[in-house]
């Protein structure tokens, strides 16, 4: 695995997580939380089969 794709498979859930936070804050709506993890996870597996 190259460091790359380290970073991805740390970062990706570090998003996840923050955009979970910031909904249980009330910062962000259901649509918002599901379209900030589900870009997330999109973006990282298209970096990572690219790598």
């Amino acid at each position: 695995m190259t460091d790359a794709q380290m970073g991805l498979v740390v970062a990706t859930p570090a998003i996840i997580v923050m955009a979970l936070l910031l909904y249980r804050m009330g910062v962000l709506q259901k649509g918002g939380l599901a379209t900030a993890v589900l870009a997330s996870l999109a973006i990282a597996v298209v970096l990572f089969l690219e790598q």
